[in-house]
């Protein structure tokens, strides 16, 4: 699972603010606002937040959760690599269902 500090950093990470990333995923501003305003894990509607890990993974975040092997442990992000193109320049998510 994901929580809000890890959008915002992912976000940061790519440089977009919450209206590229609601492009990006297809959803509303408002959902990605509700979904950065949680402290711990986000809940809600599981396509939403799929919607947004999708993303994120597209335009080349790693989400790392709890527990992850990692040299610090805890949950982060980074970047896979350099992109090549602007993560705004990704083609938003589609999914079928609702929001």
């Amino acid at each position: 699972m994901i929580t809000g500090p890890q959008i915002r950093a992912a976000r940061s990470l790519l440089g977009i603010d919450q209206k590229t990333l609601a492009r990006m995923a297809g959803l509303s501003v408002p959902t990605i606002q509700r979904m950065e305003a949680n402290e711990s894990i986000v809940g809600g509607m599981v396509d939403s937040l799929t919607r947004v890990v999708s993303a994120l993974e597209a335009a080349g975040v790693d989400l790392i959760a709890e527990g992850a092997t990692t040299g610090n442990g805890g949950r982060g992000v980074r970047l896979r690599q350099a992109a090549t193109e602007r993560p705004d320049e990704h083609p938003p998510v589609t999914h079928r269902g609702h929001e």
